[in-house]
């Protein structure tokens, strides 16, 4: 079943097929794109050219592993904020390097952080020293990630 896309377009099956064979290997060659999807290598430069395009694929990177470039700590830190902080803690939590990724959510904490640091004396340097020093932080919990764990399936 197709689901809506950017401009009014569906994203169908083979647009599916698509990101996940580049989330697998972002970089893979248009050629070794179609043939991995089963499409002419027309066809697939045209569907990747519109996934991009539309903002259905937002971008290329590669995936690191954190460990070895030390990056030996990883925590997800949960924070309890004052509501109508949101858009300058955002700014100010952007401009911290060791956090990798940050989400608005609902439910038990407002904000959910991954943290990346080199140990845990930096770790504890960010959330102490960094995250609890941010105006509007009420409250923060850290959890230590034992393992990391990436599934590159297509969503």
């Amino acid at each position: 079943m197709a689901q809506p896309g950017a401009a009014g377009r569906a994203v169908d099956d083979v647009d599916r097929r698509i990101v996940a064979a580049l989330r697998a290997d972002g970089r893979l060659s248009v050629r070794a794109l179609a043939e991995r999807v089963n499409i002419s290598r027309a066809a697939a430069y045209a569907r990747l050219q519109r996934l991009t395009t539309t903002g259905v694929i937002t971008g290329f990177t590669a995936t690191v592993d954190p460990v070895r470039v030390g990056l030996g700590t990883s925590a997800y830190v949960t924070l309890s904020v004052r509501q109508h902080v949101w858009r300058d803690l955002r700014e100010r939590l952007r401009a911290i390097p060791e956090v990798r990724h940050m989400a608005l959510v609902g439910g038990e904490f407002d904000v959910i952080l991954l943290v990346r640091a080199a140990d845990n004396d930096a770790l504890r340097r960010v959330v102490l020293e960094r995250l609890q020093a941010i105006p509007g932080v009420l409250s923060t919990r850290t959890s230590l990630i034992f393992e990391d764990i990436e599934n590159t399936g297509a969503g």
